[in-house]
């Protein structure tokens, strides 16, 4: 068993590919490591880059998925091969920094299950910053995430862990959803977040959209709970319009002709039902590619041989 396994999903990224495994090398060179580097089907020259660092260092592993399935599910199929002792998992833009992977790897050896990275500065666009602040109060009551803790892409997993994290058979992985699974025994330390020197960023609004989703959707029912409080907030506004309708036609203050009202009626509860059932349709095709064995991954080469499936 290696003491470390490094995990780096790889998407378009061929100009920090070698510079990134010169880093690690070098960091990690009083430690027995393996460095897991999972090519997400770039369109870029990454896995022939890929290709000769694992020439160069017979510590890398390289894999080539044969469909792009996202950042989690790269990072997942890192997981399943890795054999450490401890997991690292991190970005490939150099931006994580090889070097601070031994003060994770320090702080995990006191007894932790993970040892987020806590970044205190982000040096990226405002808006990613925002949807890391959003997505962390959802996590809050979609996960039970812990207030003080920041959802970093850099963190340390414990191998047992790992192991619990790829038994579960969720065809649309979310890392973090899965770490609060299994554990709560979790800290975060302060890192620096480094600037983009090498190349440029592959992640949009679009793919933040998709992550946000698998956590929402993955690994909470809190949108069932909000379809259900949607349904039944619209159901009594219905009932209470009703009823101030009907005494003032009583009255003598209303006229049978209340078409606006009626379709204003049909627009919200409508729109209600439509809302919910989109909702509930979201979970049942998730359940049903699911009970259909969909693999989560789909490897087409690795650049060891003993490990092909």
């Amino acid at each position: 068993m290696k003491e470390l396994s490094i995990v780096i999903p790889v998407y378009n990224s061929h100009e920090c590919v070698s510079e990134l495994s010169k880093q690690i090398a070098d960091a990690l060179k009083e430690i027995d490591y393996e460095q897991i580097m999972v090519n997400d089907c770039s369109r870029d020259t990454s896995w022939d880059e890929i290709l000769k660092v694992t020439k160069e260092n017979k510590n890398i592993l390289g894999i080539n998925l044969r469909k792009n399935g996202g950042q989690d599910s790269a990072i997942l199929t890192g997981l399943n091969y890795a054999c450490g002792k401890y997991v690292v998992i991190m970005d490939d833009d150099l931006q994580h920094s090889p070097y601070d992977i031994l003060k994770l790897y320090r702080e995990i050896k006191k007894g932790f299950d993970v040892v987020y990275a806590d970044f205190t500065t982000l040096k990226q666009k405002a808006w990613k910053n925002i949807g890391s602040w959003f997505n962390g109060k959802i996590s809050e009551i979609a996960l039970g995430k812990p207030k003080e803790v920041y959802l970093s892409p850099f963190k340390i997993i414990d191998g047992k862990v790992v192991k619990e994290m790829c038994r579960f058979n969720n065809l649309f992985p979310y890392i973090d959803g899965l770490i609060f699974q299994v554990t709560n025994n979790i800290t975060q330390i302060p890192i620096e977040h480094h600037k983009r020197e090498i190349g440029v960023s592959n992640y949009n609004f679009i793919k933040s959209i998709k992550v946000f989703m698998r956590m929402l959707f993955g690994f909470s029912t809190m949108p069932l709970k909000i379809a259900t409080f949607t349904g039944t907030f619209a159901a009594i506004a219905g009932l209470v319009l009703a009823l101030f309708y009907a005494i003032r036609w009583f009255m003598g203050k209303e006229g049978l002709t209340g078409w606006t009202t009626i379709v204003i009626l049909i627009l919200v509860l409508g729109g209600g039902i439509l809302f919910s059932l989109g909702i509930i349709g979201k979970y049942l095709g998730q359940m049903y590619l699911t009970i259909n064995n969909v693999p989560k991954f789909i490897i087409k080469e690795t650049t060891h041989k003993d490990t092909d499936e």
